[in-house]
């Protein structure tokens, strides 16, 4: 495959010179002395950054339904951002004060760029999905092709990674020439450039968060070869990240934005065709892109959906009950130490040397601050509420 061949207004270069520089302290300095100035905003208001992905449903239906000024809150509309690179540019700087970030990117900005940030609560679980072109059958099936990633700090990178480990597959990251027969050459995509990327052949397959799935079934480019859900039981993808100076400072505030965040994901559950509406172009703000149809089709499938995919193969663990994406905010350790544990046998560009020094249980504890979470869901029923079991420690279930 043609690197250079790929969509133009996906993540450039630059992008991904701008993500490496930052993924150093001497990268991030710059924007912390920013953000320094900016700390001197006592009384600032929620400013969230977001991509228009699923991912960041909590946070704009906490927005739009009017929850955070509920907890008297003065918040901004929500900055739609086009990249990752641009989220953690606008959070790492100040700009925006809460964000939804790929859970392992937190680690990254954390631990490699020392950003004095941390893991509040989840946004959501499952919600992604490895897409392939119709003629792909099997994950064996991509032996010798390209596949896109939208970053090397993903849940979809560990677990795409770990699928083809499991075909007897190589995940490999050539710039130039063909993948060997027994390779698969992973690249980096915006979500957005992965549909026509798929239909032009210029990928076999991507595996990304919604809605960009169902946007390929509904175009009829792709299908779901498998979820990622289904793969990795009730796992976190987007995590919302919440800088230290607020929460060690303003921890009144704090506690109001998550109780906000949390109330937002029990009223989707209960509400999810509206929220697809909310979320969707034709929705009163306008929060994404996508129609209500491709938004329904993730968060309020029809009936019959799963029993399609149990017999394609997307689902393999019917007793796992999984949803294509749920909503649960509590940020379990187990995940964080097993992601750890996960990244440092994951295939990643770039400087990666800092994963060797990370302890499982201590990155877990320096990363999240659940005391906010805690609280709120004390408020809204703990995680029964949320059809979870009650205890604040699980078991990782991972299965492909």
């Amino acid at each position: 495959m043609c690197i250079a061949c790929l969509p133009r207004h996906g993540f450039s270069r630059r992008e991904m010179l701008k993500l490496s520089a930052l993924f150093t302290a001497a990268g991030a300095l710059p924007l912390l002395r920013a953000a320094e100035a900016r700390a001197q905003e006592a009384d600032a208001p929620v400013r969230i950054g977001y991509l228009p992905i699923t991912d960041a449903t909590p946070l704009l239906v906490a927005h739009a339904n009017g929850l955070l000024e509920a907890e008297g809150l003065k918040a901004e509309k929500p900055v739609l951002l086009r990249s990752w690179a641009q989220v953690i540019e606008a959070f790492i700087s100040g700009q925006v004060n809460v964000i939804h970030l790929l859970s392992p990117m937190t680690m990254w900005a954390r631990f490699g760029s020392g950003a004095p940030a941390r893991v509040v609560a989840w946004n959501h679980v499952s919600g992604s999905a490895l897409t392939v072109s119709p003629d792909i059958a099997s994950v064996a099936d991509l032996a010798g092709k390209t596949v896109g990633v939208p970053f090397w700090y993903s849940i979809h990178n560990v677990v795409v990674q770990k699928l083809l480990r499991e075909n007897g597959l190589t995940p490999v990251t050539k710039k130039t020439g063909a993948p060997a027969a027994n390779e698969v050459n992973l690249v980096v995509m915006a979500p957005a450039d992965m549909p026509p990327a798929l239909a032009s052949r210029q990928v076999a397959g991507y595996i990304v968060a919604e809605p960009f799935n169902a946007v390929a079934e509904a175009q009829g480019i792709g299908k779901v070869l498998r979820f990622t859900g289904d793969v990795w039981k009730d796992h976190a993808c987007c995590v919302v990240f919440m800088h230290e100076r607020d929460l060690d400072g303003r921890p009144e505030w704090s506690q109001k934005v998550v109780n906000a965040i949390v109330k937002a994901q029990l009223w989707t559950r209960a509400n999810r065709s509206e929220t697809a509406r909310l979320l969707s172009k034709d929705g009163p703000n306008r929060y994404t892109p996508h129609a209500q149809a491709v938004l329904d089709k993730v968060l309020a499938p029809p009936a019959g959906d799963t029993e399609a995919y149990l017999k394609s193969g997307a689902i393999r663990h019917a007793d796992w009950k999984e949803k294509r994406i749920d909503f649960q905010p509590y940020p379990f350790p187990s995940y964080t130490e097993e992601l750890v544990r996960s990244l440092k046998g994951t295939l990643i560009e770039g400087d990666a040397t800092f994963l060797s020094r990370l302890d499982p249980a201590t990155a877990a504890k320096e990363l999240v601050d659940d005391r906010f979470v805690k609280t709120a869901l004390a408020a809204s029923g703990g995680l029964p509420a949320f059809g979870f079991p009650a205890a604040f420690t699980r078991t990782e279930v991972i299965a492909p």
